[in-house]
């Protein structure tokens, strides 16, 4: 058995966990009391305590439908018209568990703010399924988060309780899911699925599913991502695949990004993403969300939430272009160093919450942790970032309140995409979770976020309203950065996966060609800038692995350099010394001249710094936009090691 040493409530103890927790407890204030009192005098006295069994506000309902194939424009999600889609999306939970791990799982006591999910997306005991999709196309949104456990994929115990929807009862989870996703999809709503858990039980603190591979390998939890993807390949509709929630750590590891080892958040991340857009499904958007919390929660043991901040120095490539979102949650109750819990074995330190900081400070960090990656141009992590977690509740204190409308404006201010959490709450009289935008008594009535009491309305309706940029989106020149400190890099679905054995090997995505090399540290940076995509469709790669050049351009250098009319897609090296290079045809004419760029003292790329730092403190040597990279030059002498020396860029015309 492993001994808990502590408690961390790392992002998501969510709502009503850090609520009550913050009051001491259950115990109610005067206020609470007297609004308790009212509801009974009221339905004593016949009064309607709780609005219609729906509401329509049908100026929001024409929401047009959310079909895929998606994919990015820098920092842009688009059609398959080039046009912009702004990510306007609400969490459905429920299917992964709100079991808080002992008991009866059926038992409201044993279930989060005594919210039994039943093993299904949360609320279908109250409301039929199609009545709820429309509820939730009615409040203006145009996606579902939908997340889904591991577990649920295998587990063959039937579905009971649903009593608003008898015909599911029975069926298994993954059955009850497939519905659901059929409903919100035949509704127009785009679904993200989300793989929140390992077990089908509450997170998000140290629960046993911490990180990928908790309760698993990483292995099966591949396998269960290409599983998923497949299941829903012919649905236009399902639009994403969010990989993970929360990655954190357990009781006595943390996870890192990049460091190779089993704990590898962005390794891993890469691989199931590949799996999925290579053959699973590559119609499919690929969320890749940040590291959560990393760190011992006291004040004198480092820690802290790094969310996206690792992606400036290693961004994830994958084997299609154009399929990358990341993400990130924000509560107000939580902070940059801060768990979002109270007491010492909630893991409460010192550190500010969100909701503490001025709207400048409050800007500033969101930006550090994750808004950067989408607010930056023309680098290798440029991409969309989906805040895909962010609430408050109804009964939010002052500053949850003033958090808020900070954290609309931000969201506007940045023209980010958006998942609201929770969409769905129960509700009994004025008790319950006060947290969902939706939240359904057991006659299937609804208090809805729109309702005239709720303060959340109106900043949730100026969110949505918000258009940002809209139309068709102009293409915007994409770079990738490639890294084999740890393992091949190997991002083409067309160049043979050992293409030089026992080597370790870097290649860019098909639709890019290689335009930088790090001089160690085995970095290399990609691009379709000026010529798109440039190799000739139905040829292969040749690799090159002996000299032969067309001008001594590195005279006393050992050089391998591309045919007449090819370019430079990958490399393969032993250690940080050059092995082989691989070349592919170009299918323009490729005869303009060259120059010879040198990495061996110094970082020798453009002064604009396009692309961006892609092998943080090496030398490096990087082409211009408007060439391409056609050969390397190395040396064993003078203590060189074999080490990258130079690179031979030659015009594009």
């Amino acid at each position: 058995m492993r001994k808990r040493a502590h408690r961390i409530r790392m992002a998501c103890p969510r709502f009503q966990v850090e609520h009550t927790t913050e009051r001491g407890g259950t115990e109610e204030n005067e206020e609470e009391q007297m609004t308790r009192i009212l509801a009974v005098i009221a339905m004593i006295i016949g009064l309607s305590v709780v609005p219609a069994t729906h509401f329509t506000p049908t100026a929001q309902a024409d929401t047009p439908a959310l079909k895929g194939p998606l994919s990015t424009v820098g920092r842009y999600i688009v059609d398959a018209a080039g046009n912009r889609v702004h990510l306007k999306s609400g969490n459905w939970h429920g299917a992964s568990g709100t079991w808080t791990g002992s008991g009866d799982d059926e038992q409201p006591a044993n279930n989060f703010a005594s919210e039994v999910g039943h093993r299904a997306p949360l609320g279908l005991d109250r409301v039929p399924l199609n009545q709820m999709v429309q509820d939730f196309r009615a409040l203006g949104l145009n996606s579902i988060r939908l997340p889904f456990s591991n577990q649920m994929i295998t587990d063959t115990r039937p579905v009971q309780g649903l009593t608003a929807n008898p015909s599911l009862n029975g069926l298994t989870p993954l059955q009850v899911y497939d519905r659901a996703v059929t409903a919100l999809t035949d509704a127009g709503l785009g679904v993200i699925l989300n793989n929140h858990t390992t077990t089908t039980r509450w997170c998000c603190a140290v629960d046993g599913n911490e990180r990928w591979n908790s309760g698993q390998d990483t292995a099966t939890w591949v396998a269960d991502w290409a599983t998923m993807a497949a299941r829903y390949k012919d649905n236009p509709g399902v639009i994403g695949a969010d990989l993970r929630n929360e990655v954190r750590r357990d009781t006595w590891d943390d996870p890192n990004w990049g460091l190779g080892d089993v704990h590898d958040w962005e390794a891993a991340a890469r691989q199931a993403g590949d799996r999925i857009v290579s053959s699973a499904n590559p119609n499919l958007l690929i969320m890749i969300e940040g590291l959560n919390w990393i760190g011992i929660p006291t004040d004198i043991t480092p820690h802290e939430r790094p969310m996206l901040k690792p992606v400036q120095n290693l961004s994830v490539t994958l084997t299609r272009s154009h399929k990358l979102v990341y993400s990130a949650h924000f509560y107000g109750y939580i902070g940059p160093n801060n768990t979002g819990g109270t007491g010492i074995s909630g893991g409460e330190t010192h550190d500010p919450r969100f909701r503490d900081m001025s709207p400048t400070d409050l800007f500033a960090s969101m930006d550090q942790l994750a808004g950067y990656v989408a607010t930056t141009p023309d680098r290798h992590f440029t991409a969309p970032v989906w805040v895909s977690e962010f609430g408050v509740g109804k009964d939010g204190t002052a500053a949850d309140q003033a958090w808020f409308g900070h954290m609309v404006d931000y969201l506007i201010s940045r023209d980010l995409e958006f998942a609201y959490w929770p969409l769905v709450g129960f509700q009994h009289l004025d008790q319950g979770n006060q947290w969902g935008l939706l939240r359904f008594d057991t006659d299937g009535s609804v208090r809805s976020v729109l309702d005239p009491d709720d303060w959340r309305g109106p900043q949730l309706q100026r969110l949505l309203a918000a258009t940002g940029v809209t139309g068709q989106v102009p293409p915007t020149r994409t770079w990738s950065m490639l890294n084999g400190i740890h393992a091949d890099d190997n991002e083409s679905l067309r160049a043979a996966a050992d293409w030089d054995s026992g080597a370790r090997k870097l290649v860019c995505p098909d639709d890019q060609r290689m335009i930088g090399i790090s001089d160690r540290g085995q970095g290399g940076l990609c691009t379709d800038a000026t010529a798109g995509n440039l190799w000739t469709p139905g040829t292969t790669a040749t690799r090159v692995a002996s000299e032969h050049v067309t001008t001594d351009w590195a005279s006393g250098f050992t050089k391998y350099q591309c045919a007449t009319g090819q370019f430079m897609i990958g490399y393969s090296l032993h250690g940080d010394a050059v092995n082989s290079i691989l070349c592919a045809p170009a299918r323009i004419p490729l005869a303009g001249n060259g120059r010879t760029v040198w990495d061996d003292r110094g970082d020798n790329r453009p002064a604009s710094g396009e692309g961006g730092d892609y092998a943080v403190g090496y030398y490096k040597g990087q082409c211009n936009s408007n060439e391409y990279l056609a050969g390397i030059a190395f040396s064993w002498a003078n203590l060189r090691y074999g080490h990258p020396d130079a690179i031979y860029c030659r015009s594009m015309s």
